[in-house]
């Protein structure tokens, strides 16, 4: 009996050691049998455990599990994990030794699974290496290294003027149906030609986006060295809301091994809804647009745990792109701004730009990133250097001729100039682009070897420098500029 009240006075705290002071008889937490008094919308009130703690497990009737979210003094509040419909009052309830885990390791490449790991493409159960909880703490400073290395995402505009560095995260921002979720897609087939791990996470997806997503990998033949984790919008709040932890933990196993990934988090406004909503059933008091308090702290907790080891803690990274959806272009809403303080930079999609038919709809004054100028290829820079600029002063210019006053023949050079480089950036998804490519485009740009073409020889002249770079060296300018040249010829 010493030696076990020893081990238990030496490892729990609060009201379990008081308890167990004054009442040796007093049982373990696990060994405790609560009772459930309400249940309903995926949330339930258990009585009777006193010694549970918050973020404990809980076991319940018909293999169940729960996840305690809300503590008070005579109840718990519980987020179901699974389907709850033959769960009634009354039921006895269990806690669980253990915080809630989720597999992880190489067995999970090439699944599709749901955020606790288990199958959904009809396959036997991955074996995994070992099981991780799914809250665990963010690198400390000492671990982390500099963030020095590019992570090509495919698309020009953005590897041009908004680039990323692994261990870098950038957040997707704008309206539905604005082409977020393409640009996550493209960025993960470009690392056909790396060694980074996409992960990609669908949280309150519709079924045929994530097929989508799906096909677009297996098209590529990047379905083998990925994952694809899904809480789908009839399943069980508690997953949705899981979700985005689990496969960070997930991607944190490849990170932690000295390895590259590349996280999509599609997206994080379904899944602030979704803890706003869980909130208020727990009775929580609601803040602005009742969004709880915690909801800053929920999501930065989440993405703080993306980044870049040093070589002491491994070298690995973990590069998170979060998507979040706006209404109306509304970036001072609360979810977009708290996210856009979490992160390094954001890439603002412009819903007028997208139904003007503009392939990436990038609002070029709205993006920036923070910290991936500096792992940007050297060619790439200093072709990019002013485009920016230059690009932002076109469509000023541009929006200026439309209502007919006279320009000057400066002005409409200058309009021609950036219509060319508009069309030289546009892009189709499912394709991204080599960084020769990128490079041979911004150089016939530079060079001014576009001048003089209508708008549709552009796009014939585009389409034919992407196709005949294959794997020419970027910074061989020579056989570029040469490129450029026959396509331009075969276009005309």
């Amino acid at each position: 009996m010493t030696d076990t009240l020893s081990l238990a006075l030496a490892t729990w705290t609060g009201r379990q050691r008081d308890r167990l002071l004054a009442d040796p008889l007093f049982l373990p937490v696990w060994q405790q049998r609560g009772r459930v008094t309400h249940i309903g919308d995926g949330i339930a009130q258990v009585s009777g455990l006193d010694g549970a703690a918050a973020d404990a497990m809980l076991l319940l009737p018909g293999g169940v599990r729960g996840l305690v979210l809300d503590l008070d003094r005579d109840r718990l509040g519980c987020l179901l994990l699974g389907d709850g419909t033959a769960i009634k009052a009354g039921d006895p309830v269990s806690v669980a030794e253990d915080v809630l885990r989720v597999p992880v390791g190489d067995s999970l490449l090439g699944r599709v699974i749901d955020p606790l790991g288990r199958a959904l493409d009809g396959r036997s159960p991955p074996v995994p290496d070992r099981f991780d909880p799914v809250e665990r703490a963010a690198p400390s400073l000492t671990e982390r290294g500099m963030v020095s290395q590019t992570m090509p995402t495919g698309t020009t505009i953005i590897d041009a003027l908004y680039p990323i560095g692994r261990g870098q995260r950038e957040l997707i921002v704008g309206d539905r149906a604005t082409g977020k979720t393409s640009i996550a897609v493209d960025a993960m087939l470009a690392q056909s030609r790396t060694d980074i791990i996409p992960v990609y996470c669908a949280i309150g997806q519709r079924a045929s986006a994530v097929a989508d997503v799906i096909s677009s990998l297996k098209t590529a033949g990047m379905m083998e060295r990925a994952i694809i984790i899904v809480a789908a919008p009839d399943a069980a709040p508690g997953l949705q809301w899981i979700a985005p932890f689990a496969a960070m933990t997930m991607a944190e196993f490849f990170r932690d091994a000295g390895q590259h990934v590349l996280l999509v988090l599609d997206d994080l406004s379904k899944h602030a809804a979704m803890h706003r909503q869980i909130s208020l059933l727990l009775q929580r008091p609601p803040g602005r647009e009742a969004f709880p308090g915690d909801i800053f702290h929920l999501h930065a907790r989440l993405l703080e745990r993306s980044a870049k080891l040093s070589a002491a803690a491994g070298g690995g990274s973990l590069t998170c792109l979060p998507v979040v959806e706006t209404q109306a272009g509304n970036l001072s809403a609360y979810i977009p701004t708290n996210l856009i303080s979490i992160t390094d930079g954001q890439i603002v999609l412009d819903a007028r730009q997208f139904q003007s038919g503009q392939r990436p709809a990038i609002d070029v004054g709205r993006s920036v990133s923070r910290v991936g100028a500096r792992t940007q290829h050297k060619m790439l820079r200093q072709l990019a250097e002013q485009l920016k600029l230059e690009y932002a002063q076109f469509l000023e210019l541009e929006a200026f001729t439309r209502f007919g006053g006279l320009v000057d023949e400066r002005t409409r050079h200058t309009v021609d100039r950036g219509r060319r480089l508009r069309r030289l950036l546009a892009q189709r998804h499912g394709r991204p682009r080599t960084l020769g490519a990128e490079v041979a485009l911004l150089l016939a740009h530079e060079e001014n070897l576009m001048d003089g073409l209508d708008l549709a020889v552009v796009e014939r002249v585009r389409d034919a420098i992407v196709a005949g770079v294959n794997g020419t060296d970027p910074t061989d300018l020579h056989s570029l500029r040469q490129i450029i040249a026959d396509a331009r010829e075969r276009a005309t």
